[in-house]
């Protein structure tokens, strides 16, 4: 038995390399040759999970707050609802900035966001240097519930279900009045929405903060 196992050992082995070395008969150079194969997509593997693991972490913390652009419609949704607006705006949970440098555009100033992963804080501030929006924009890499949102009349949300609650507790406490509140994807659980605009995926909703 111990000789049978042996046998279909070496034949595993055998026709591992010779798929390494394109299924032609391996030798010794060309049983190199598929190690070092091996070796180099092993290596390229690891830094590209090396470099996904910002854009993955967010989501081994309390809340998961995945990376998901917001589409066209969604922007220009959020710009609606905040139409006639003016003064700071901080968007949470910012992901590549686009919610920010378009509310920049659109006149509000300084438009900040605020952004856990450090690759998409840096592709941020690179798009905005891009397009001159550098002294109108701030992105922070922050946890956005240790930052305080008392300084922002504009508020911009692209969350998950998970957290609404948890997450309209804290603009309850921390929030002056007056402050308008735009929820992207899903609405604040127990807040009446003073408007709903858009329709699906692309639904915002505005809220309007009054302290009871």
């Amino acid at each position: 038995m111990a000789g049978n196992e042996n046998v279909v050992a070496g034949q595993n082995e055998t026709a591992f390399l010779e798929l390494l070395g394109g299924g032609e008969p391996v030798g010794s150079g060309k049983r190199w040759g598929g190690m070092v194969v091996a070796g180099i997509t092993g290596g390229a593997a690891l830094a590209l999970s090396v470099i996904c693991l910002p854009f993955v972490s967010p989501a081994l913390r309390r809340v998961c707050l995945p990376y998901v652009p917001a589409t066209t419609s969604q922007v220009n949704n959020v710009l609606r609802a905040l139409r006639g607006r003016s003064g700071r705006m901080v968007d949470l949970g910012s992901g590549d900035g686009r919610i920010v440098l378009s509310a920049a555009q659109a006149g509000f100033s300084p438009a900040e966001g605020v952004e856990l992963n450090l690759w998409l804080v840096l592709y941020s501030k690179f798009q905005a240097f891009k397009r001159g929006l550098s002294s109108k924009t701030d992105f922070h890499r922050k946890d956005l519930w240790k930052f305080s949102l008392k300084p922002y009349p504009n508020i911009v949300i692209f969350g998950v279900e998970e957290m609404m609650t948890e997450l309209e507790l804290k603009l309850q406490k921390e929030v002056e009045d007056g402050t308008h509140i735009v929820a992207c994807r899903f609405p604040l659980p127990t807040l009446k929405p003073a408007a709903t605009i858009g329709s699906g995926l692309d639904t915002v909703w505005l809220y309007k903060h009054k302290s009871n």
